[in-house]
């Protein structure tokens, strides 16, 4: 195993990887609570969470911490997904027992004040706001909302201004119990860190964690997805999503499924990228991508283009489709994937966030930890029948199809009926 782990005594799982090359550390915490734990009255209270932990406890204000953190000439940030939430820091070696205390203060001793609750909400729901003026990010919450229909991947992280306008101390303390425990807590790191002293400041620094036992996710399946969701809006471009149901996390045809992604819709040499922007001119952001969590996945499609050329877009990522499910990719398509794929492993070895990431992120998800090295042999074993294959499986679902633009839901659907019927 490249890297070394350790459980402390009040159940926290402890990772970290050694890199001698680099006088820095990325100290992750990690929780296995993201939107899809969240109840309905619960919406977005994850991500509300995020912002609560640096806004003080009883020994240090919000400003404190965050001075603190200047102080060792530290970065300090935190993000939410819909299955996990990670708070980290990265900082000069000689730093490591400063940042340690620092991280487990905020964590272990948030306070969830009542007035800080108040004012963070407002930050929140400007930042809900600021989303929903750049649809390229909240296309990806009406596409989930028609692919995850009935599931609670389907909900937005942020939640709604409803929802989260209605927080208060009881609901953060009752969440708080809930999730944020040692059962759901993996602590990694990964820079010039020693493992056993590292074990040795968490075993001091976190001992008041509350214990409890790790969560067990219901990995349903969606069985009532719909295929359609339209959204009229005053917008310069049309925004679509085109989404099926993909591979889940872990699943052993990934490393296939990563170059499939990449040689369809991955880079500028990819086929969607070619077509759609090279060779025609009619958009400037066009990818496609999988994204798997536990249990359930999907692939998508994203295009940005004027209203009146969302017909030819749609044309073309259907032909395109059509024809690589008939004639499957290329070997030299493969080849060019699969270097890309191995090249971009390569790079993430020069961060210590990526390293840490890869520690954490696997811990609280429950899935295998490979280490870039062993990344790359995955990719390399991949055969052309292996990409091939996955092309019908993905590729050839009845698609969900999400579309912001100015376009009346009438004009939106005659378009979709027209070119996908």
């Amino acid at each position: 195993m490249y890297y070394q782990e350790s459980i402390l005594s009040n159940g926290i799982t402890v990772r970290s990887e050694k890199m001698d090359s680099v006088r820095s550390i990325t100290m992750g915490v990690w929780f296995k609570v993201g939107s899809r734990d969240e109840t309905p009255d619960e919406a977005g209270l994850s991500h509300f969470m995020e912002h609560m932990f640096f806004k003080g406890t009883p020994t240090r204000s919000a400003a404190d911490i965050s001075g603190a953190f200047d102080a060792l000439g530290a970065e300090l940030n935190a993000f939410t997904s819909k299955e996990y939430t990670c708070y980290y820091a990265r900082f000069v070696d000689d730093y490591l027992e400063q940042a340690t205390e620092l991280l487990a203060d905020m964590i272990v001793h948030s306070e969830f004040a009542q007035e800080c609750i108040d004012s963070e909400r407002e930050v929140v729901i400007e930042e809900i706001a600021r989303t929903e003026d750049t649809p390229e990010d909240t296309i990806y919450d009406v596409l989930y909302d028609a692919l995850f229909a009935t599931h609670t991947l389907g909900r937005p992280i942020l939640g709604t201004r409803e929802r989260v306008g209605a927080f208060v101390h009881d609901d953060c303390a009752r969440y708080l119990k809930k999730h944020y425990h040692t059962g759901n807590c993996c602590i990694a790191a990964a820079g010039n860190v020693d493992h056993e002293r590292l074990v040795e400041l968490l075993e001091r620094f976190f001992a008041e964690m509350p214990v409890g036992e790790r969560t067990v996710r219901k990995l349903v399946q969606e069985e009532n997805r719909r295929y359609t969701s339209f959204v009229q809006k005053d917008t310069e471009q049309a925004h679509v999503l085109i989404g099926m149901p993909g591979l889940p996390l872990g699943d052993d045809a990934r490393f296939a499924q990563s170059l499939l992604d990449v040689l369809f819709g991955g880079t500028m040499s990819s086929r969607l990228f070619q077509e759609v922007r090279e060779k025609n001119g009619l958009a400037y952001a066009i990818y496609a991508a999988s994204q798997p969590y536990q249990g359930i996945g999907d692939f998508s499609i994203y295009a940005g283009t004027r209203p009146d050329n969302l017909s030819k877009v749609l044309t073309i990522v259907k032909r395109e489709l059509d024809r690589i499910i008939a004639e499957g990719p290329t070997p030299e398509e493969i080849e060019r994937a699969r270097s890309y794929a191995t090249g971009q492993i390569l790079l993430a070895t020069e961060s210590t966030r990526q390293h840490m990431t890869r520690l954490g992120k696997n811990s609280v998800t429950d899935t295998e930890t490979l280490s870039f090295d062993e990344t790359a042999e995955r990719y390399n074993a991949v055969t052309y029948e292996d990409v091939a294959a996955l092309t019908g499986r993905i590729y050839a679902q009845r698609p969900t199809i999400a579309i912001i633009s100015p376009l009346t839901v009438e004009e939106d659907a005659s378009i979709i009926e027209e070119i996908f019927a």
